[in-house]
Formats: C-alpha cells, sequence, structure tokens
C-alpha cells in the first residue's frame, strides 16, 4: 500500500467494518490461509475478526509509520498515521503491535 500524496500524522487512513468472529470461528480460521489475514477481536482479544478494506494488506514493519485502531462498539478497524509520510512512501504497520523486537516471532512470512 503506497501513498500518492503526502499525509500528515495523526490522519485517518482508513476505516473499515470488521466481520468479527467467535472463539470457534476464529480457531477455525487458524487453519485456514484466513489466518494470516485475521486480527484477535473484542476487550479481551479472545475473537476474532476480518477486516473489510484493505486494512489486511498493509505491509508489516517494526518501524511502522500506521497503526489500527479498533473500535469495539462500532465492529471497525481504522488505519491512522503515526508520523507524516510523503508521497510515494509504502504505509506500512506492526503487526507485534507494541513489540519492535525484530526477534519476536511473527504469525507469518515477511517478505
Amino acid at each position: 500500500m503506497f501513498t500518492k500524496e503526502p499525509i500528515p500524522a495523526n490522519t485517518t487512513v482508513e476505516i473499515s467494518p470488521v466481520v468479527v468472529l467467535s472463539k470457534k470461528e476464529s480457531d477455525i480460521a487458524d487453519d485456514t490461509i484466513l489466518r494470516d489475514y485475521t486480527f484477535l477481536w473484542g476487550p479481551k482479544q479472545v475473537k476474532g475478526c476480518i477486516a473489510l478494506g484493505y486494512c489486511s494488506v498493509y505491509n508489516h514493519s517494526y518501524t511502522p509509520n500506521c497503526e489500527n485502531e479498533m473500535d469495539f462498539d462500532e465492529n471497525t478497524m481504522s488505519v491512522m498515521t503515526l508520523r507524516d509520510i510523503k508521497a510515494g512512501e509504502e504505509l506500512c504497520i506492526n503487526y507485534n503491535g507494541d513489540e519492535m523486537d525484530e526477534d519476536e516471532p511473527l504469525w507469518f512470512k515477511v517478505k
């Protein structure tokens, strides 16, 4: 995901609805290719969700310029910029959350 224009810090890039999965459905999805595209969901993160829109296709970076913001009441996920982003720059998210340790394993292969 790349931007054609500069984007200021703290800008909402996207707000997408999500399909919320029960714990049981999340466990089933974990045994499929959907595992790479589901997010933990809910205050206790026992459910999962599949974000619609582009939320699931931002690349990973341990030095991200965007982050996900989840609204459990509205069942939406937003992508917000963490800093000013230049035109042509790739938009990336750290899928380990606050973990910046590059030795921390991810559940998908980083390309």
